[in-house]
């Protein structure tokens, strides 16, 4: 391949953070290329109609040529294997299942100002040494703590024995009664069971801060010390049974589950927010689906004219070979951006015209498409578009999507048509939102249901795409709240 081809192969397959770095290594890189306020390679009249209506193209400089993509755009791509479109997610659902992650109630009354609770840009460590500073610690108790603290994992649970706490301190007079003693002060730092060997004990020290008087507390706490495995597995029926408890009675317990936090140091630690800038964006207008690049999405570069023009006018062939030589690759540069972001609202055009069900009725109505699908549609390779749709990101008035989201697989009707499997997922979302929680919907009966409205997918497909939405099986679905 040449040089150029590579270069817009490169550009082609580059998320818009990744262009913005490029596109700034090529400014710092090319004096030819500069910065401009006002590019009117992107604007409004980018947009295209999806029933093939001409609009005014915008001129670049001499240097490029027009924004709209050409029908005749040669496929610059080379070989490569389709990617997946859909993934089969884990499926992770236990303790976390049965309590929310809100903060454990503060029902300490004591006149202790220090302590705070809220977020904090610090790590879960940093926190909790900020507290044990002013905790009345001696020497020897504030070196367990720094061991301690150091071996709490990011959900607030302790990952190391008492033994190993012993073995890192290296103190022979210390006994395992004082390590315990720690962790108990540890445990009561905020949040309220940081520092737990396991959920149930994390559990059990939050509900001891409860006051005494909170009813059902005491069968709160049997049921979590003893029957965690009947609890985990939401088995309600053998709760009843082992604690002689009523089924409202059961209701009222399980509530204070949920007010318990499994994971306190999650409240602590917050994951810095990613943004997303779409490339391009679909707004319906006169009843047409539009589709626009986002101007906001690329920096606004140019070739600088004078420098370009003092070619003609160097001194010496030197200075006239370096400027011609930036001049040139400046243009390739150009041209490669250009034929990207014509080959990127193109393939958007066309998912558009494909899916325009979702867009005016939601996942439900989202029709079977491949990547071949749209590859032959706009007459270019199927790697091309895998490039094209992978880290690209729509703008739309139901949200902002990756391209591939709009690419799903066949599944059969009883009618002889197909249906796409992001519009089961759908079903399946939409059944288990509406479902009794008391009695939720096992596999086989959201396969009957689905089948009685024409869809014929089998049970273990079912199970596929619940998981893949991170949707817990029935039986931990059950619910008496």
């Amino acid at each position: 391949m040449t040089p150029q081809l590579q270069q817009a192969i490169k550009l082609l397959q580059l998320s818009t953070i990744e262009l913005q770095q490029e596109i700034q290594e090529a400014l710092d890189a090319n004096p030819l290329l500069e910065a401009e306020d006002d590019y009117s390679n992107f604007n409004e009249s980018s947009s295209a109609p999806q029933d093939g209506d001409k609009h005014e193209q915008a001129e670049m400089d001499s240097y490029s040529s027009d924004e709209h993509f050409d029908p005749e755009v040669p496929d610059t791509s080379e070989a490569m294997t389709e990617q997946n479109i859909k993934e089969d997610l884990p499926l992770d659902s236990n303790w976390d299942d049965l309590v929310s992650a809100a903060p454990v109630a503060n029902t300490y009354n004591g006149e202790d100002d220090n302590v705070f609770q809220g977020e904090t840009s610090e790590t879960l460590q940093d926190y909790l040494r900020w507290q044990m500073r002013l905790t009345p610690f001696s020497e020897t108790d504030l070196a367990i703590a720094e061991i301690i603290i150091e071996a709490i994992d990011g959900n607030g649970l302790l990952t190391i024995s008492n033994q190993d706490i012993l073995d890192s301190l290296g103190m022979p007079e210390v006994e395992a009664d004082e390590v315990e003693a720690v962790i108990k002060r540890i445990q009561l730092f905020d949040p309220v069971g940081v520092g737990a060997r396991t959920i149930q004990e994390c559990l059990l020290v939050q509900l001891r801060q409860f006051d005494p008087s909170t009813p059902f507390l005491a069968e709160t706490c049997d049921i979590i010390r003893h029957y965690s495995e009947y609890l985990a597995n939401r088995d309600f029926r053998s709760l009843m049974r082992v604690t002689k408890l009523k089924e409202d009675d059961l209701r009222e317990v399980m509530r204070l589950i949920h007010s318990l936090n499994p994971r306190p140091g999650a409240d602590v630690i917050r994951e810095e927010q990613q943004y997303t800038i779409p490339d391009v964006s679909v707004k319906k207008i006169k009843g047409r689906w539009m589709v626009e690049l986002n101007p906001d999405a690329f920096p606004k570069i140019r070739i600088n004219e004078q420098y370009a023009a003092m070619s003609r006018s160097a001194r010496n062939s030197a200075d006239s070979q370096f400027i011609r030589s930036h001049l040139q690759e400046a243009k390739w540069f150009l041209k490669s951006l250009e034929s990207r972001n014509e080959t990127l609202l193109k393939v958007a055009n066309c998912i558009v015209q494909q899916q325009q069900a979702f867009f005016e009725h939601g996942e439900e109505a989202m029709k079977p498409m491949v990547l071949n699908d749209v590859a032959e549609m706009v007459g270019m390779h199927e790697s091309t578009i895998s490039r094209v749709t992978t880290q690209k990101f729509m703008h739309t008035p139901r949200g902002i999507f990756e391209l591939k989201f709009f690419f799903s697989s066949h599944v059969s009707t009883e009618s002889g048509g197909e249906c796409s499997s992001t519009a089961i997922r759908a079903f399946i979302k939409k059944l288990v939102a509406a479902e009794n929680p008391a009695k939720p919907l096992s596999d086989s009966r959201m396969a009957e249901i689905l089948s009685e409205q024409g869809i014929n997918v089998a049970r273990r497909t079912i199970a596929k795409y619940r998981e893949s939405l991170y949707i817990p099986p029935s039986n931990q679905r059950k619910s008496l709240l």
